[in-house]
């Protein structure tokens, strides 16, 4: 059996309420009720069963005993797939033969190979649960489990939140996370509880490290279509922006804010790529929604850029200036009470939905047009034939803004780096499609003319932020010295750069551009 849930987990409070909260009771058929489950996970003593995706399962609920597998799991986007197969299991002891799929049951004989199974880890919840029924007939099981995950002599709380398909539309299941969450106050879980399990027995923890989550490579290959190819970007965006939300949440770190607006400005560019296949209103309403959220990640990381990449370091660099720490502790300052502004959006109800909605765009395929009788061909393309195309097109109107480089004005240079930033990420995209080395020497050439572009950039926001914009620190008269160093030394240092800058373009210009 395919089981499919969207799974997120709550704090103490949230959990505390859940039950009350009116929006469940107008969907749920009767009332919720509670058992307590006792699961263990078996396996080899060198794991072999989960190393191959597997999980062996006993559970007691009541006085019964069930045996449950489960294989092909995969959560993106907190929505969880697996194959699962349940059988009974009398007195708690595991039964291999009862695994009711031949190909499967052959795997996990072959795996154990007659090795004694032995607990992993276990899962004690408090399990409540009530079944919920959408106007279009979709039904739902809602539970909430409360309890821990123990392993190695250790135990760790868990709260979590699983709304599992029973019948109808898997959309219906974004339909009850809205209803019954419309303020916000859900994160996305990452890993089933037996994952959880058996990273507590192997690292003493049962969640990810929460730290900046940087871009990953997403490993295309060159059978994929283009709409799986999209599939997998869209997933690795989602994956960045939702881990970087959690980040901002959670810690002070500056790199957050920073890898969250380059998570959005990638989904964007995502967007624009391949909108031939996937554009549609719904796509152009998450890309507002996505440009609305950079913007107010902007705000703090604009200055906690200014702050820690300039200030600070012309501090460093000159403590003759004894203005300049006053203005990175203005800043800082500053900082603080956008950072705070900024986790208040990003916990609220807007922000979630984005979220929410992005994960059922992609996992749902919204982007299916049935009246569409031509989408299916798009859709099956090759995803080189398709990156071909996009790069060129990028790479062309790059080529238009750089033509006449030396006479740019402000302006114009501002919209060549934004180009340049489109053809990055473009590149980094659809990079695994074609040689390593000229892709790699492509992007690093991309990179250094980048940097010149952003130093540029660097100096009008500054001078944004300092030259009136905001009151603060166009006010104080502390800080005009300081202020008047990090505008004069940043100034000259972009001027300085810029004057490289036609060699790296003819450098660019010249390579050999890896799509061909």
């Amino acid at each position: 059996m395919n089981e499919i849930e969207l799974k997120f987990t709550i704090d103490e409070p949230t959990a505390r309420q859940f039950w009350k909260r009116d929006q469940i009771s107008k969907l749920m058929s009767g009332h919720p009720t509670s058992s307590m489950l006792k699961s263990t996970y078996l396996d080899t003593p060198d794991h072999a069963l989960w190393g191959a995706g597997i999980a062996l399962r006993l559970r007691r609920d009541g006085r019964r005993w069930i045996q449950t597998v489960k294989a092909k799991g995969q959560i993106h986007g907190g929505l969880s797939q697996v194959e699962e197969f349940e059988a009974p299991a009398p007195g708690g002891i595991a039964n291999l033969d009862a695994v009711a799929d031949p190909s499967l049951r052959e795997r996990i004989t072959e795996l154990v190979n007659g090795t004694p199974l032995s607990p992993v880890c276990e899962t004690v919840m408090k399990r409540t649960r009530g079944e919920l029924c959408l106007a279009d007939g979709t039904r739902a099981m809602l539970s909430l489990d409360v309890g821990e995950i123990r392993a190695a002599q250790r135990r760790e709380e868990l709260r979590e939140v699983e709304i599992e398909l029973l019948d109808g539309r898997v959309e219906g299941l974004f339909d009850i996370a809205h209803a019954i969450f419309p303020n916000g106050g859900l994160t996305f879980s990452k890993l089933s509880k037996g994952a959880r399990g058996y990273m507590l027995a192997r690292d003493g923890r049962i969640d990810m490290t929460i730290a900046p989550r940087s871009a990953h490579s997403v490993a295309l290959h060159r059978k994929q279509t283009a709409e799986q190819a999209a599939r997998d970007i869209l997933r690795e965006c989602i994956d960045q922006i939702a881990s970087n939300i959690g980040v901002i949440e959670k810690l002070d770190d500056p790199e957050g804010p920073h890898q969250l607006r380059v998570g959005l400005r990638r989904l964007r560019s995502v967007f624009a790529v391949f909108t031939t296949i996937v554009g549609g209103a719904e796509m152009d309403r998450l890309n507002v929604e996505a440009r609305w959220l950079g913007r107010e990640v902007s705000r703090l990381r604009d200055l906690d850029a200014i702050a820690n990449d300039v200030v600070l370091k012309q501090a460093e660099a000159h403590p003759d200036e004894s203005g300049l720490p006053c203005l990175a502790d203005a800043l800082c300052s500053e900082a603080a009470g956008v950072r705070e502004q900024l986790r208040a959006i990003l916990i609220d109800g807007r922000a979630q939905a984005m979220l929410i909605d992005l994960v059922r765009f992609v996992e749902t395929r919204a982007w299916i047009d049935s009246s569409d009788a031509g989408q299916a061909a798009g859709l099956q393309a090759s995803v080189r034939k398709l990156a071909r195309a996009a790069l060129a097109r990028r790479w062309v109107k790059v080529r238009k803004r750089a033509s006449d480089l030396a006479s740019l004005t402000a302006a114009q240079r501002h919209e060549l780096r934004k180009e340049l930033k489109k053809l990055r990420y473009a590149a980094e995209f659809f990079a695994p499609l074609f040689p390593t080395k000229r892709a790699r020497r492509f992007l690093q050439r991309l990179k250094d003319l980048q940097v010149v572009f952003g130093d540029l950039n660097d100096v009008v926001v500054m001078k944004a932020l300092f030259a009136g914009a905001h009151p603060r620190f166009a006010n104080d008269p502390r800080l005009q010295r300081p202020i008047g160093w990090v505008l004069g030394a940043s100034q000259t240092r972009a001027e300085m750069q810029w004057n490289g800058t036609p060699a790296l373009w003819r450098k660019l210009r010249k390579s050999r551009v890896f799509w061909d």
